[in-house]
């Protein structure tokens, strides 16, 4: 197989432009000595004549313009492979898998994914749903690019794998069933539950933080059913069967059940993203990162 030598290459593609070894010499700011010799040494490679003498001048061999018609088809796709790289380099184009959990997917990938279409097309995303436990996991092993968990379930700080950044203080609203008592009272506060049923999960993290919410108000909560799913906690508070934490950024809508925003010692869970160290300045993943930001605010 022949050795192809792209810049030598160029050098032969100038002189079919230029005319002459000189003019070549005067573009490429190149002697005419050393663009002889690497046209010398390109002819020497290829194993064919690439010049001949015309009176003073040269001119290019048959073999010279089969080689260049060939070689425009390289040209051609590296200046395409220069500008994707520019936009990439930009942030402009470029794909970041995203893993993160249930209630982030509606409330902030999608719409992040939604405003990137609009301001950076070539930027795709990827989402996978996954708890923080599998989504760091996945985020270590280089399956995803970028997790979303809550702060309280994410790596530590120190951690020297990850990049935490925080994206939002999602508040947490109290769910009634519509004809409690307290449903319309004004300037109401978790203590005001206190003797109450409360609806949460039996362990992990959606427990540890109903639990804290209320032992930070005075009271230890009494669990009186167990449920993950925000459809099966909202089915048992429409039902009178009790109480529940319900996070904002879930967007609970149910016929029968009265979400109120607590006064005073109003609670919040933190949602974080994570990124491998070191590839927190990746342009997609910035844009991603902003677009999660955007909306967070938002």
């Amino acid at each position: 197989m022949a050795d192809w030598d792209i810049r030598k290459l160029q050098i032969l593609r100038t002189l079919r432009e230029q005319g002459t070894v000189t003019a070549t010499a005067e573009a490429l700011r190149m002697t005419p000595s050393a663009v002889s010799q690497q046209l010398t040494n390109l002819a020497k490679q290829l194993g064919v004549p690439l010049l001949e003498a015309q009176g003073r001048r040269v001119r290019l061999t048959d073999a010279a313009r089969l080689v260049l018609r060939h070689a425009e088809v390289v040209f051609e796709q590296l200046e395409r492979a220069d500008a994707e790289l520019a936009a990439y380099a930009h942030g402009e184009v470029g794909e970041v898998r995203v893993g993160a959990f249930s209630t982030a997917v509606p409330a902030l990938v999608v719409p992040a994914v939604k405003a990137l279409r609009a301001t950076h097309p070539g930027v795709s995303v990827r989402v996978r749903e996954a708890e923080a436990g599998q989504a760091y996991e996945l985020l270590a092993a280089g399956d995803v690019d970028l997790a979303l968990s809550l702060a309280a379930q994410a790596p530590s700080e120190a951690d020297p794998r990850f990049t935490r950044v925080p994206l939002l203080a999602d508040p947490l609203d109290l769910a009634l069933p519509h004809d409690h008592p307290l449903a319309s009272a004004e300037g109401l506060r978790l203590a005001d539950l206190a003797a109450e049923p409360w609806i949460f999960g039996g362990s992990g993290p959606w427990s540890d933080i109903t639990r804290g919410a209320c032992e930070a108000a005075g009271f230890s909560p009494y669990q009186g059913h167990s449920a993950a799913g925000w459809t099966a906690i909202l089915a048992m508070v429409e039902a009178g069967m009790g109480v529940a934490l319900v996070p904002r950024m879930v967007g609970a809508r149910r016929e029968g059940v009265v979400m109120r925003e607590l006064a005073g010692d109003r609670p919040v869970r933190h949602v974080v993203a994570a990124v491998r160290k070191g590839a927190e300045d990746a342009p997609a993943v910035v844009r991603v990162l902003d677009a999660l930001r955007s909306v967070a605010v938002g």
